[in-house]
């Protein structure tokens, strides 16, 4: 008796786990978290608005450059993130730093990279006075390309930090 009580258990919280009904982003086939469907393209860590989203102004400042398969951020991009750090001192909007990099390298690799660029820029920020609460980031790798060319200008066009306000 006490080994079909245990069955029966052990099938119930089975099938209370496998259960999807009102549990958004539990199915099999979306994301636990958000509940998008999976093959979506969508950066994996997104900590607060949307960086595609309509209430973000992604054209207020210029994207930062990064050397290939580095993360450093180059002298001569330092003025871009003066620029955005004096503009968080004198304004309350939240910034979105957005990590990419160019196509070569594996999809897991490039997300990765992109994430570390993004980090770096963001204690970059810190570093100039930003608020670190103010400052979010996330990596969308190789997707989104700033140019879709397949050579080394379109590379170093797409090995980049872009920046969102959030409005």
């Amino acid at each position: 008796m006490k080994i079909r009580t245990a069955l029966v258990s052990c099938v119930t919280l089975a099938l209370a786990a496998c259960s999807t009904t009102g549990r958004k982003g539990s199915g099999p086939d979306s994301d636990s978290v958000s509940g998008t469907p999976l093959g979506t393209a969508l950066p994996e860590r997104n900590e607060g608005a949307s960086f595609l989203g309509s209430n973000v102004d992604r054209s207020r400042f210029s994207p930062v450059h990064f050397a290939f398969d580095s993360s450093a951020v180059p002298a001569g991009e330092q003025p871009k993130l003066q620029g955005v750090a004096d503009f968080c001192r004198s304004e309350r909007n939240s910034i979105i730093i957005a990590g990419f990099t160019d196509e070569r390298g594996t999809p897991e690799y490039n997300r990765g990279l992109g994430e570390r660029r993004a980090l770096t820029v963001r204690e970059e920020l810190i570093k100039l006075g930003v608020s670190a609460h103010r400052l979010q980031t996330v990596s969308f790798g190789a997707e989104l390309p700033a140019d879709a060319g397949s050579n080394e200008s379109a590379w170093a066009k797409n090995r980049r930090a872009e920046f969102g306000v959030v409005r």
